[in-house]
């Protein structure tokens, strides 16, 4: 999908875009071959040309932070193709107060099949983390713009944390959606496990306390399961939205034409 984007360019909105698709140019290859393209000058042309042969030196070097200050963050999720191996897919658990003056108890991260758990007290450093962070290339949350990265950020400040971010929670919006993670999984098929079937983030909260007040192992078991599934959930969530996103957003299937949409989902 990244090599068909061209909303990163100067001047190329969803709406050109799209009438780029629809006129064939589906990948920047094609684009880079034509002489000339309806629509641009040469002058223009001759700039997009340089643009995109820059963009293919990025991509091939594994640089997607180029790409991500260029493109809006609805947008990330055109990156979930390109870097699968290194999707890193986060939770957090806090103690329920503000970022100012809670601080974060659980941190559950998945990538390339393998679920690791940061706990307070035991392996939760800003070293450890930012040793996972610097091995992923996008990250992937549920509404983790406005909780998990700013709350990490606060209570971790020496924390890198500028991957490219797939939320989502404005992903199943905009194809939608309503509710948190717990009620999307259930509209989109998703199961969890009966053991923690039921439990929600204020009862992480509540976990974290017994186990801190009174040393309850089961509490801290369960707290970390209930954590696991959050952040294993993502995956095929994330697999699911993008597909739907490509599908309604993104260009055709060679040979298929673009079904023109309302004015408004052009722009969304």
């Amino acid at each position: 999908m990244l090599t068909s984007t061209f909303v990163h360019l100067q001047g190329i909105g969803p709406a050109t875009e799209r009438r780029l698709w629809q006129e064939g140019f589906l990948h920047w290859d094609r684009f880079l071959s034509e002489t000339t393209v309806p629509g641009l000058s040469a002058a223009r042309k001759s700039w997009y040309d340089r643009e995109l042969t820059i963009a293919q030196t990025q991509l091939a070097a594994g640089d997607l932070r180029f790409f991500a200050s260029r493109l809006h963050s609805r947008d990330h999720w055109r990156f979930y193709d390109v870097c699968r191996s290194r999707i890193i897919y986060l939770d957090i658990e806090t103690t329920g107060a503000t970022r100012d003056h809670g601080h974060v108890t659980v941190v559950g991260l998945h990538r390339g099949g393998r679920t690791i758990t940061l706990v307070h007290g035991e392996n939760l450093t800003t070293d450890r983390l930012q040793e996972e962070f610097d091995q992923g290339q996008l990250l992937v949350t549920f509404f983790g713009a406005g909780f998990d990265v700013p709350y990490l950020r606060a209570r971790f400040p020496r924390l890198r944390l500028d991957l490219p971010h797939f939320d989502l929670c404005f992903a199943a919006r905009r194809l939608g959606l309503s509710g948190g993670l717990k009620q999307i999984e259930r509209e989109v098929g998703i199961a969890r496990d009966p053991a923690i079937h039921g439990l929600d983030g204020w009862d992480a909260v509540r976990l974290w306390a017994q186990w801190n007040a009174t040393g309850n192992r089961q509490a801290l078991d369960l707290l970390l399961a209930y954590n696991r599934a959050d952040v294993e959930n993502l995956v095929p969530l994330a697999e699911w939205l993008q597909a739907d996103l490509r599908l309604r957003f993104g260009p055709p299937p060679v040979g298929r034409a673009i079904v023109p949409r309302p004015l408004a989902e052009t722009h969304s």
